[in-house]
């Protein structure tokens, strides 16, 4: 059966949504179907329409009363565009959709589903997220954040299908270029000789620094060959966390222990230099993607045991899992493997060749049946 989907989501401007929501439409095109995404544009719409998608730009995403003047115009456009599946992706654009697509006659009308891709505040506004057709709960942990905050949805609609990666993309015992390592070398010298320990993530509170600066004071008193990176770039709203970070490093003497690399753009080549990764997020998140990037590279991750991350690390490095902000057993986990270094399993669990193929599946089934 071939189909016309419509994704709809805020923008195109980088992000984990933003990804999966390009590599479902290479996957449609792929198999034949018809891919239509629907936002406000960003810089990835080039690689999006280079794929076979057809881009509509329309700004849904826009939190104000005055986005909900869309409703008419969009239902009239669904109306003609005759698409078998609607996927929304973010709340503000959900609703839209939804109540464009609840005035259509429903002999005319496509089928209504979404994904919950984080762990949203409860409230009646991030509920929309729970009346797709079908919905699609990124982990365990939100299909039973859904099951315990919105009962009133009816759980035989939801599907979970994990986020996942390539394995391609982030191959096992995956080396760099020697050109690579070449400018590695030269841009960071102070590396030469040091196990490094990668911290990834947007310089933002929530990413658990404070227990990075702690961690590597502890480690620099057990050992004289280990260096911590953070990788991540300053958030534009929050630059004054920035500099707080930098001062703190400097008030713990931790000069020439923490590099703050800023944000890059090769990520899979610093997971491959690093002796571990770190995830210490203060509050739990609804997949974790530097976490299956560097698991499914074979680099072990040593987490906070809560959310998607603890998911992946049950399922792939169970040693990496830490009582949430328990810093004396992070100390230890980091301690025992930088003594006795560890793999973990290979990932067979978060692939994006799996999450494509459940998700198109979910597609299928839910044009093939009836109206409810």
């Amino acid at each position: 059966m071939t189909l016309k989907v419509i994704q709809f989501l805020p923008s195109l401007r980088g992000g984990g949504v933003e990804i999966g929501t390009l590599e479902v439409a290479k996957a449609l095109v792929q198999a034949g179907h018809e891919s239509l995404v629907v936002s406000a544009g960003g810089p990835m719409v080039e690689s999006l329409e280079a794929d076979g998608s057809t881009h509509i730009r329309w700004d849904l995403g826009k939190k104000s009363p005055l986005s909900f003047r869309h409703i008419w115009a969009l239902r009239r456009w669904l109306r003609e565009q005759r698409a078998d599946v609607v996927h929304v992706r973010s709340r503000m654009p959900a609703w839209i959709v939804y109540l464009a697509w609840r005035g259509m006659p429903e002999n005319e009308r496509p089928r209504f589903m979404t994904t919950m891709h984080g762990l949203h505040s409860v409230s009646a506004y991030s509920e929309i997220m729970c009346r797709g057709e079908r919905v699609i709960a990124v982990s365990k942990t939100v299909e039973e954040y859904i099951a315990k905050n919105y009962p009133r949805t009816d759980m035989s609609r939801v599907r979970l299908v994990n986020r996942g990666v390539s394995d391609e993309e982030y191959p096992w015992d995956y080396c760099p270029d020697e050109q690579w390592l070449s400018q590695w070398r030269n841009e960071f010298p102070q590396f030469a000789g040091k196990r490094l320990i990668c911290l990834p993530g947007r310089l933002t509170r929530l990413k658990g620094h404070r227990y990075f600066l702690n961690l590597m004071a502890a480690l620099s008193q057990r050992f004289d060959d280990v260096h911590g990176i953070v990788v991540g770039s300053e958030d534009p709203k929050r630059q004054g966390y920035a500099k707080e970070l930098v001062e703190q490093v400097k008030a713990m003497g931790l000069q020439d222990q923490l590099t703050f690399t800023g944000g890059r753009g090769d990520m899979k080549n610093i997971y491959s230099q690093s002796a571990m990764v770190l995830s210490l997020s203060s509050k739990p998140e609804s997949f974790g993607r530097t976490t299956t990037e560097a698991l499914s590279m074979g680099v072990p991750v040593v987490g906070f045991d809560h959310g998607g991350v603890g998911e992946q690390l049950q399922s792939l490095f169970p040693m990496g899992r830490v009582p949430c902000f328990d810093e004396s057993v992070l100390l230890s986990k980091v301690d025992a493997l930088l003594h006795q270094p560890e793999k973990p399993k290979k990932n067979d669990c978060y692939l994006k060749s799996k999450m494509l193929a459940q998700t198109l599946t979910i597609y299928q089934e839910l044009a093939s049946t009836a109206q409810s």
